[in-house]
This record gives C-alpha cells, sequence and structure tokens, in this order.
C-alpha cells in the first residue's frame, strides 16, 4: 500500500505534503507523489514544446518534495503524468495501491469547486478510495501546525 500526494508547490499543497508525510510515516508506508501534467492543446510542434515544459515544471516541482519526504525519512516515488491532476491521481492510486489521496484545497467554496471543477472536488466523487482534503494554512499559522 500507498499514500499518494498531489503536489504542485501551492500553498495548500506545501501544506498537503507535511500531512502526507506524518501519514506515510504513521502508517509506515512509502509516499508517491504525483504531478498531473496534461498540456492543453490538440497538437503540433507548439503542443509538443508546451508539453515538455509543463513536464519539466512537474519534476522540479515534485524534486522538493522528494527532498523533504527523504528528510523525514519517508521512502517516495514520483510520477510526472501526462494526464489532468484528478486523473493522474486516480491512476496512481490504483497502481501504486494507495491507502489514501491526499490533495491540497485552494480554500475555494465547495459551490465554486463544483461549478470550476476542482481537483479536490473531483477527487471526492470519483475516488475508491478515501481522499484527504488539506486545507490552506489560515494567515498567521506557522507551518509546522498541520
Amino acid at each position: 500500500m500507498s499514500v499518494v500526494l498531489g503536489y504542485d508547490e501551492s500553498p495548500g499543497a506545501e501544506r498537503a505534503l507535511r500531512v502526507a508525510l506524518e501519514v506515510a510515516s504513521a502508517f509506515g508506508e512509502p509516499l508517491v507523489l504525483v504531478y498531473g501534467a496534461a498540456a492543453p492543446g490538440a497538437a503540433g510542434e507548439e503542443y509538443r514544446a508546451h508539453r515538455e515544459a509543463v513536464l519539466q515544471a512537474g519534476r522540479s516541482a515534485l524534486a522538493r518534495a522528494v527532498e523533504a519526504a527523504d528528510e523525514a525519512g519517508v521512502p517516495s516515488t514520483v510520477e510526472v503524468m501526462d494526464d489532468r491532476p484528478a486523473q493522474a491521481l486516480l491512476a496512481a492510486a490504483e497502481q501504486h495501491r494507495a491507502r489514501v489521496i491526499i490533495v491540497g484545497t485552494w480554500g475555494d467554496s465547495p459551490i465554486r469547486g463544483a461549478l470550476l471543477g476542482s481537483t479536490p472536488h473531483k477527487l471526492l466523487h470519483l475516488s475508491p478510495v478515501p481522499v484527504l482534503c488539506v486545507p490552506t494554512e489560515p494567515a498567521g499559522d506557522t507551518p509546522d501546525t498541520p
């Protein structure tokens, strides 16, 4: 089994990383760091260039999370997937037999998430495994506060 984390360096993802490290450590599970890197567009050279830039951004973002996992003593695996974030997380969860999927939120209202199709909202409706949505830190909280 594993703990799957959607990570993109956003404030919500940073806090979700800390929570995911705690959960993975508590259960003695490896952490699977996922970045969904689907590039918009249909085809052509512009698409390929954009796709490679998005994939590289994902690899760079996950490098920070790998460092944090190493420091916490949690084994990690990186998955930069050419898919939209929710679909990438669902695929990684199935592939790695996830115990839980963890994602950060941007603090959007439930209605906004339902209308715009946020990743946490999609996961809550589509995932066969539990989903833990970690809110961004309120102003004034310290980074050590889960």
